[in-house]
């Protein structure tokens, strides 16, 4: 074997070897806070349809609040490329809100293995109408 051969063999295997690790590395991720003072209060339970649709204030924080929690499966800009579910396709109006609601409260899971975590408790009822506030400017037919 000659000697760029191997320098190509090296390179290759130190490339693939650090593009590995940064893919294996994604592990668990820990929930960013969402700072929703902003916002109105809408009290405790969970409500079945958006209150901040169409509210600037509340795009403007689940636009930000997006890219920190749900963009990593989620696609920036909502255009997923495969892994989870691309959002700018979901149903506007009552029905996709509480679609939106009941995934963002209580999360995804089929046959013991979980596809999306439960954000309900952790962001709250706030941030998660701000997300989907968000998502309603990023719709798609």
């Amino acid at each position: 074997m000659n000697s760029g051969r191997i320098l190509l063999l090296g390179a290759l295997a130190i490339f693939g070897g650090a593009t590995t690790t940064s893919l294996l590395a994604h592990g668990n991720v820990t929930p960013q806070a969402v700072d929703t003072s902003a916002l109105p209060d809408i009290g405790t339970e969970w409500l079945q349809k958006n209150p901040y649709s169409g509210n600037a204030t509340a795009i403007a924080i689940g636009e930000s609040a997006y890219g920190q929690n749900c963009a990593r499966c989620h696609g920036l800009d909502a255009e997923s490329g495969g892994i989870a579910p691309d959002l700018r396709y979901l149903e506007t109006g009552e029905s996709g809100d509480q679609w939106f609601a009941e995934r963002f409260r209580h999360g995804s899971s089929h046959d013991g293995k979980v596809y999306m975590p439960p954000f309900g408790e952790v962001l709250g009822q706030k941030a998660g109408w701000a997300i989907r506030s968000w998502l309603e400017t990023r719709h798609q037919e």
